[in-house]
C-alpha cells in the first residue's frame, strides 16, 4: 500500500492509498521539531483505532517544509522499510518539466497540482490552491507548469490586521451577509472575503489576458468551497487534488524506473 504524505506550512496530510482508493487519511500540525518515532506513534494509534489493516510498502512526500522532510524520510525508512519518494528531489521524477527561469525552485505542491489538474482537467488550466499562501498555478497545453502567482494566505491577512491594529479583534472568515457591514467583525469579513474574491477574479483575467486564451479554473484547499461560493469563475472545486497528484507521479516513477 502506498502512504502519501503532503506536509503543508500548516497542517501535514497523511493517506494510505489500497489500489484504486484512499482508505484513511488524517491531519495533523506541521512541526519541524516532530520526530520519526512521534510520527509513528500518532499514525500507528490512528490506524489501530481506525481499525485501518494496512501493510504500507511505498512512499511518497511532498513538502513545503523543508526541515520536515529528514524526519519523515526516517520514519518511512525505519517503520516502513521503505524509502521514500520525495517530489522536488531529483531522483524524483515529473511527467513533464516545469518552465521557469533557470534555477527557480518550484514549489513541491505546487509541481503536484500542476500533475493532478492537467490529469483531470488537460491544459490551459489555472489552479487556485488556498493555503498559508493563496496560489496561482499556470499549466501549459502539454502539462507543463510554466508559472504562477504567490499572494497571502487569507487566514494570514487575517491575522496580520489582527495583529497590526490593536483595537481590531481576531476573525473568523466567511461568506458575510451584506458587503457593508454594520459592525467591526462583519466590516473586517466584508473586507477580507469580498477583497479575496476581487484578488482572486483579477489574477485570473490578468493571466488570461497574457495567456491570450480561454483558461479554465480549478480550486482547491480548505477555504475553496467557501470562496466558490462568491465567484463563478471556478470550473471545479477539488478538496483531494494534491493526493491524486502524488498518487499519479508515484505511478509515474514506478512506470519508468
Amino acid at each position: 500500500m502506498l502512504l502519501a504524505i503532503d506536509c503543508g506550512n500548516t497542517n501535514t496530510v497523511f493517506s494510505i492509498r489500497d489500489g484504486a482508493r484512499f482508505i484513511a487519511t488524517w491531519r495533523i500540525a506541521t512541526d519541524h521539531k516532530r520526530t520519526a518515532d512521534e510520527y509513528f506513534v500518532w499514525l500507528s494509534s490512528l490506524m489501530m483505532l481506525t481499525k485501518t489493516e494496512a501493510q504500507v510498502t511505498e512512499a511518497i512526500i511532498s513538502s513545503t517544509v523543508p526541515r520536515v522532510v529528514f524526519n519523515l524520510r526516517v520514519l518511512c525508512n525505519r517503520y516502513f522499510d521503505c524509502r521514500p519518494l520525495v517530489v522536488g528531489k531529483p531522483e524524483c521524477r515529473l511527467p513533464v518539466a516545469p518552465r521557469v527561469d533557470q534555477g527557480t525552485t518550484v514549489g513541491p505542491d505546487r509541481l503536484v497540482n500542476t500533475v493532478a489538474g492537467y490529469d483531470r482537467h488537460g491544459g490551459d488550466l489555472i489552479v487556485v490552491d488556498f493555503g498559508t499562501a493563496t496560489t496561482f498555478d499556470v499549466v501549459d497545453l502539454d502539462g507543463a507548469y510554466v508559472g504562477g502567482v504567490i499572494a497571502p494566505g487569507v487566514n494570514l491577512s487575517l491575522e496580520a490586521l489582527h495583529m497590526a491594529a490593536a483595537a481590531l479583534p481576531h476573525v473568523d472568515i466567511t461568506k458575510p451577509a451584506k458587503a457593508i457591514g454594520t459592525n467591526t467583525v462583519a466590516c473586517m469579513q466584508s473586507g477580507v472575503y469580498w477583497g479575496y474574491v476581487g484578488l482572486i477574479e483579477g489574477i485570473v483575467r490578468e493571466v488570461r489576458r497574457e495567456r491570450e486564451r480561454p483558461m479554465k479554473v480549478i480550486a482547491t484547499g480548505g477555504l475553496a468551497p467557501l470562496f466558490a461560493q462568491g465567484t463563478a469563475l471556478f470550473h471545479s472545486v477539488e478538496d483531494d487534488l494534491t493526493m491524486h497528484g502524488l498518487v499519479l507521479i508515484h505511478q509515474f516513477n514506478k512506470d519508468n524506473a
